[in-house]
Protein backbone atom coordinates (compact mmCIF):
# COMPACT_ATOMS: atom_id res chain seq x y z
CA UNK A 1 0.00 0.00 0.00
CA UNK A 2 1.43 3.12 -1.28
CA UNK A 3 1.56 6.15 1.51
CA UNK A 4 0.83 9.46 0.25
CA UNK A 5 3.58 12.00 0.20
CA UNK A 6 3.21 15.15 2.44
CA UNK A 7 3.11 18.18 1.13
CA UNK A 8 6.12 19.97 0.05
CA UNK A 9 7.11 22.70 2.95
CA UNK A 10 6.53 26.83 1.47
CA UNK A 11 10.15 27.65 0.49
CA UNK A 12 11.38 30.36 3.32
CA UNK A 13 11.71 33.58 1.70
CA UNK A 14 9.94 36.16 -0.56
CA UNK A 15 8.92 34.66 -3.98
CA UNK A 16 8.30 36.87 -7.19
CA UNK A 17 4.21 37.34 -6.16
CA UNK A 18 5.30 39.10 -2.84
CA UNK A 19 8.34 41.14 -4.26
CA UNK A 20 6.09 42.36 -7.17
CA UNK A 21 2.99 43.41 -4.69
CA UNK A 22 6.01 45.31 -2.96
CA UNK A 23 6.97 47.22 -5.82
CA UNK A 24 3.34 47.99 -6.84
CA UNK A 25 3.26 49.24 -3.16
CA UNK A 26 6.42 51.52 -3.28
CA UNK A 27 4.99 52.67 -7.29
CA UNK A 28 1.72 53.49 -5.72
CA UNK A 29 3.32 55.34 -2.48
CA UNK A 30 5.74 56.99 -5.31
CA UNK A 31 2.97 58.00 -8.33
CA UNK A 32 0.50 59.51 -5.31
CA UNK A 33 3.55 61.61 -3.47
CA UNK A 34 4.51 63.37 -7.23
CA UNK A 35 0.86 63.61 -8.50
CA UNK A 36 -1.16 64.27 -5.17
CA UNK A 37 0.88 65.39 -2.59
CA UNK A 38 3.58 67.90 -4.38
CA UNK A 39 6.40 65.51 -5.42
CA UNK A 40 6.52 64.78 -0.96
CA UNK A 41 10.22 63.46 -1.19
CA UNK A 42 9.31 60.78 1.94
CA UNK A 43 7.29 59.15 -0.71
CA UNK A 44 9.95 59.38 -3.81
CA UNK A 45 12.23 57.92 -1.52
CA UNK A 46 9.63 55.08 -0.65
CA UNK A 47 9.00 54.76 -4.45
CA UNK A 48 12.62 53.89 -5.23
CA UNK A 49 12.48 50.55 -4.39
CA UNK A 50 9.84 49.89 -7.11
CA UNK A 51 12.22 50.04 -10.32
CA UNK A 52 14.97 48.11 -9.49
CA UNK A 53 12.61 44.98 -7.93
CA UNK A 54 10.75 45.34 -11.53
CA UNK A 55 14.04 45.31 -13.48
CA UNK A 56 15.08 41.66 -11.56
CA UNK A 57 12.05 40.44 -12.75
CA UNK A 58 12.21 41.48 -15.72
CA UNK A 59 15.63 39.65 -15.51
CA UNK A 60 13.86 36.63 -14.48
CA UNK A 61 11.09 37.05 -17.42
CA UNK A 62 13.44 36.98 -20.01
CA UNK A 63 15.31 33.89 -18.67
CA UNK A 64 11.92 31.81 -18.00
CA UNK A 65 9.40 32.72 -20.58
CA UNK A 66 8.46 30.16 -22.73
CA UNK A 67 7.04 32.52 -25.50
CA UNK A 68 9.51 35.71 -26.12
CA UNK A 69 6.86 37.39 -28.71
CA UNK A 70 4.15 37.48 -26.34
CA UNK A 71 6.57 38.51 -23.16
CA UNK A 72 7.66 41.32 -24.77
CA UNK A 73 4.57 42.25 -26.32
CA UNK A 74 2.45 42.57 -23.74
CA UNK A 75 4.60 45.17 -22.09
CA UNK A 76 5.35 46.81 -25.42
CA UNK A 77 1.57 47.20 -26.19
CA UNK A 78 0.01 48.19 -22.86
CA UNK A 79 3.19 50.83 -22.98
CA UNK A 80 2.11 52.34 -26.04
CA UNK A 81 -1.38 52.75 -24.73
CA UNK A 82 0.24 54.33 -21.69
CA UNK A 83 1.79 56.61 -23.78
CA UNK A 84 -1.23 57.78 -26.32
CA UNK A 85 -2.83 58.71 -22.84
CA UNK A 86 0.09 61.09 -21.67
CA UNK A 87 -0.23 62.72 -24.98
CA UNK A 88 -3.71 63.13 -25.41
CA UNK A 89 -4.00 64.48 -21.70
CA UNK A 90 -0.72 66.52 -21.61
CA UNK A 91 0.88 66.98 -25.35
CA UNK A 92 4.00 64.91 -23.56
CA UNK A 93 6.35 62.36 -24.89
CA UNK A 94 8.08 61.06 -22.41
CA UNK A 95 8.42 57.77 -22.11
CA UNK A 96 6.82 55.80 -19.37
CA UNK A 97 8.55 52.52 -17.74
CA UNK A 98 6.79 50.24 -20.04
CA UNK A 99 8.37 51.42 -22.82
CA UNK A 100 11.66 51.00 -20.84
CA UNK A 101 11.59 47.77 -19.72
CA UNK A 102 10.12 46.57 -23.65
CA UNK A 103 13.77 47.93 -24.57
CA UNK A 104 15.29 46.27 -21.86
CA UNK A 105 13.83 42.89 -23.04
CA UNK A 106 14.32 43.53 -26.65
CA UNK A 107 18.10 43.49 -25.52
CA UNK A 108 17.77 40.55 -23.51
CA UNK A 109 16.86 38.64 -26.29
CA UNK A 110 18.86 40.06 -29.02
CA UNK A 111 21.50 39.06 -26.43
CA UNK A 112 20.56 35.72 -26.42
CA UNK A 113 20.12 35.29 -30.20
CA UNK A 114 23.50 35.99 -30.34
CA UNK A 115 24.92 33.44 -28.23
CA UNK A 116 23.08 30.92 -30.09
CA UNK A 117 24.12 32.15 -33.67
CA UNK A 118 27.69 33.48 -32.58
CA UNK A 119 27.03 36.98 -34.13
CA UNK A 120 27.18 40.14 -31.89
CA UNK A 121 26.40 42.72 -34.97
CA UNK A 122 22.98 42.87 -34.53
CA UNK A 123 23.21 42.95 -30.29
CA UNK A 124 25.90 45.60 -30.72
CA UNK A 125 23.85 48.23 -33.10
CA UNK A 126 20.85 47.84 -30.96
CA UNK A 127 22.71 48.65 -28.23
CA UNK A 128 24.05 51.94 -29.62
CA UNK A 129 20.61 52.20 -30.90
CA UNK A 130 19.16 52.79 -27.68
CA UNK A 131 22.08 54.66 -26.06
CA UNK A 132 21.08 57.41 -29.00
CA UNK A 133 17.46 56.96 -28.61
CA UNK A 134 18.05 57.70 -24.48
CA UNK A 135 21.75 60.60 -24.83
CA UNK A 136 20.76 62.28 -28.01
CA UNK A 137 17.09 62.26 -29.30
CA UNK A 138 16.09 63.50 -25.85
CA UNK A 139 18.01 66.84 -27.03
CA UNK A 140 16.63 66.69 -30.65
CA UNK A 141 13.06 66.60 -29.12
CA UNK A 142 13.54 68.88 -26.32
CA UNK A 143 10.19 70.99 -27.10
CA UNK A 144 8.18 67.82 -26.69
CA UNK A 145 9.30 66.97 -23.21
CA UNK A 146 10.84 63.43 -25.11
CA UNK A 147 12.94 61.35 -22.80
CA UNK A 148 12.64 57.40 -21.84
CA UNK A 149 11.99 57.01 -17.95
CA UNK A 150 15.33 55.69 -16.04
CA UNK A 151 17.28 56.86 -19.24
CA UNK A 152 19.77 54.53 -21.27
CA UNK A 153 21.35 52.67 -17.53
CA UNK A 154 17.75 52.28 -16.98
CA UNK A 155 17.07 50.03 -19.79
CA UNK A 156 20.40 48.02 -19.10
CA UNK A 157 19.82 47.45 -15.50
CA UNK A 158 18.00 44.26 -16.05
CA UNK A 159 19.70 43.66 -19.18
CA UNK A 160 22.98 43.59 -16.69
CA UNK A 161 21.10 40.92 -14.07
CA UNK A 162 20.22 38.94 -17.20
CA UNK A 163 24.30 38.77 -17.73
CA UNK A 164 25.41 37.41 -14.69
CA UNK A 165 23.72 34.18 -13.85
CA UNK A 166 23.01 33.19 -9.88
CA UNK A 167 21.87 34.36 -6.81
CA UNK A 168 24.59 36.59 -6.18
CA UNK A 169 25.67 37.28 -9.75
CA UNK A 170 22.01 39.01 -10.25
CA UNK A 171 22.04 40.64 -7.00
CA UNK A 172 25.93 42.18 -7.87
CA UNK A 173 25.21 43.12 -10.84
CA UNK A 174 21.55 44.80 -9.87
CA UNK A 175 23.88 46.99 -7.12
CA UNK A 176 26.47 47.81 -9.90
CA UNK A 177 23.47 48.65 -12.45
CA UNK A 178 22.11 50.87 -9.35
CA UNK A 179 25.48 52.49 -9.29
CA UNK A 180 25.45 53.44 -12.95
CA UNK A 181 21.73 54.86 -12.44
CA UNK A 182 22.32 57.02 -9.60
CA UNK A 183 25.59 58.52 -11.31
CA UNK A 184 24.14 59.54 -14.41
CA UNK A 185 21.13 61.38 -12.51
CA UNK A 186 20.77 64.36 -10.83
CA UNK A 187 18.85 63.44 -7.97
CA UNK A 188 20.23 62.61 -4.81
CA UNK A 189 17.03 60.65 -3.76
CA UNK A 190 17.32 57.92 -6.11
CA UNK A 191 20.32 56.44 -4.51
CA UNK A 192 17.51 54.99 -2.38
CA UNK A 193 17.28 52.22 -5.03
CA UNK A 194 19.55 50.55 -2.97
CA UNK A 195 17.40 49.85 -0.36
CA UNK A 196 15.72 47.27 -2.65
CA UNK A 197 18.53 45.00 -1.88
CA UNK A 198 16.92 44.32 1.03
CA UNK A 199 13.44 42.45 -0.04
CA UNK A 200 15.78 41.00 -3.08
CA UNK A 201 18.02 39.31 -0.82
CA UNK A 202 15.03 37.10 0.82
CA UNK A 203 14.26 35.98 -2.62
CA UNK A 204 13.71 32.28 -2.96
CA UNK A 205 13.17 31.34 -6.52
CA UNK A 206 9.54 30.77 -6.58
CA UNK A 207 6.69 31.53 -8.76
CA UNK A 208 4.37 32.35 -6.35
CA UNK A 209 0.65 33.76 -7.49
CA UNK A 210 -0.18 33.22 -10.77
CA UNK A 211 -2.31 36.05 -11.31
CA UNK A 212 0.14 38.45 -10.07
CA UNK A 213 2.28 37.69 -13.59
CA UNK A 214 -0.22 39.98 -15.35
CA UNK A 215 -1.73 42.03 -12.54
CA UNK A 216 0.78 44.78 -12.60
CA UNK A 217 -0.22 44.88 -16.52
CA UNK A 218 -3.49 45.95 -15.36
CA UNK A 219 -2.69 47.82 -12.56
CA UNK A 220 0.24 50.15 -13.73
CA UNK A 221 -2.74 52.25 -16.04
CA UNK A 222 -5.37 51.80 -13.58
CA UNK A 223 -3.69 53.47 -10.62
CA UNK A 224 -2.22 56.29 -12.68
CA UNK A 225 -5.87 56.70 -14.19
CA UNK A 226 -7.68 56.53 -10.64
CA UNK A 227 -4.52 58.98 -9.04
CA UNK A 228 -5.07 61.35 -12.01
CA UNK A 229 -9.09 61.85 -11.68
CA UNK A 230 -8.60 62.22 -7.89
CA UNK A 231 -5.96 64.78 -8.53
CA UNK A 232 -8.74 66.73 -10.99
CA UNK A 233 -11.19 65.88 -7.99
CA UNK A 234 -8.91 67.98 -5.62
CA UNK A 235 -9.99 71.62 -5.05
Amino acid sequence: MAIASAPAAPARGLDAGILKLIALAAMTVDHAGLILLGNLEICRIIGRLAFPIFAFMIAEGCQYTHNKKRYLGQVFLLGLVCQAVYFAVSRSLYQCVLITFSLSILMIFALQRAQRTGSWIAAAALAAAIWVLCEWVPGLLAGWDFAVDYGFWGVMLPVLVWMCPGRWGHLSALAAGMLLLCLSMDWPVQWFCFLALVPLYFYNGQRGARWLKYGFYLYYPLHLAVLEGIRLLMP
